[in-house]
């Protein structure tokens, strides 16, 4: 029996731990009522902890996004506990540090069905239940790496850049049927998450994200503000933008310049431990939460974000100021003839 209410009923995979973990929490200071889909159980639960002790309700349903029917029968039991779905934020993901000359076919295999594949099945199980009502909001959590590859994640690089072209497919299907279903991406910097700490790793010291480092929470004011603004695309931090843009104007350049900084950027000073466990084909037990070891060097604050965000309130300012230095600069003309 539904117990749909007036609050946003969401919908995050990959929400057991990093952006997804902090993405559900901020919707719980809404009061949304939140589906919770992951593997970890462990961390499904500390997640079920942070959205209702935020102000929120929470289900878990443990799922592989990686398969079709586990994904949409988890929509099925969101709406059918909770009601219609209103937003629905993909984000689950895989990895490998590796060079690509030592990656195996079932190292691509798995990271492919899950952080691209993944993707397309929550997009497809969101828009059966969105379409017929013509409503609701689909966000992918996407990386300035769907734009840019880097050395040494050749794997994600490449579903990245996959999930980018797909949203921008299905959005223009959605344009075609006037549809009013939202589909956004954010593009997101490098972000202080566990992956680093449950990632499979081949490289002979412990990753780390590429600096400059933001914090997941970061990344969750992002998505909650582009669900509010039905926006199509948001860059997140300076060096999204600089990569994006860089791509477009310099690839040959970057080319370059990521072959000789690219590997030292991604990896700590620790020797890397070759008997860790990985997150690729099964969950690490235990919970991990939101955040990864980074935090020292992570940013809570980008001002190229608030500057995004801000940006109507930026140009009536600059207008305004213009104007008054137009009329100071114009009395001093007066005064002197």
């Amino acid at each position: 029996m539904s117990r749909h209410t007036d609050s946003e009923v969401v919908v995050v995979t990959g929400a057991s731990a990093g952006v997804g973990r902090s993405t559900a929490r901020a919707f719980g200071e809404r009061g949304a009522k939140v589906g919770l889909l992951a593997r970890s159980e462990d961390g499904l639960e500390g997640a079920r902890k942070d959205v209702q002790q935020a102000g929120g309700e929470a289900i878990v349903i443990s799922t592989d996004v990686a398969n079709p029917d586990e994904v949409e029968a988890a929509a099925e039991t969101v709406e059918n506990e909770f009601g219609p779905i209103d937003i629905w934020i993909n984000n689950a993901m895989v990895s490998v540090f590796s060079p690509a000359a030592e990656m195996t076919a079932d190292d691509y295999r798995r990271v492919t069905e899950v952080t691209y594949l993944g993707y397309v099945y929550g997009t497809q199980a969101a828009l059966k239940q969105m379409r017929p009502r013509d409503a609701g909001t689909i966000v992918q959590v996407g990386s300035a790496l769907a734009y840019r590859g880097i050395p040494l994640q050749s794997a994600y690089c490449g579903a990245k850049h996959a999930i980018q072209g797909f949203t921008e497919s299905v959005r223009t299907e959605l344009f075609h049927d006037d549809s009013n279903v939202q589909l956004s991406m954010v593009q997101m910097p490098a972000m202080n998450t566990p992956q680093f700490e449950w990632t499979k790793n081949r490289l002979p010291q412990k990753p780390q994200p590429v600096p400059p480092i933001y914090q997941p929470d970061v990344a969750a004011r992002a998505i909650c503000w582009t669900v509010d603004h039905d926006k199509d695309e948001l860059w997140v931090g300076r060096s999204t933008v600089k990569a994006i843009l860089g791509n477009r104007l310099i690839p040959r350049r970057l080319d370059n310049y990521l072959a000789s900084g690219g590997y030292n950027s991604q990896l700590t000073d620790e020797p890397a431990d070759t008997d860790r466990d990985h997150n690729l084909n099964e969950p690490m037990a235990g919970d991990y939460g939101a955040r990864g070891p980074f935090d020292k060097q992570a940013r809570d604050q980008s001002y190229q974000l608030w500057a995004s965000i801000h940006r109507r309130t930026l140009t009536i300012l600059a207008v305004l100021v213009a104007a008054i230095v137009s009329l100071v600069l114009g009395q001093r003309v007066i005064f002197s003839d």
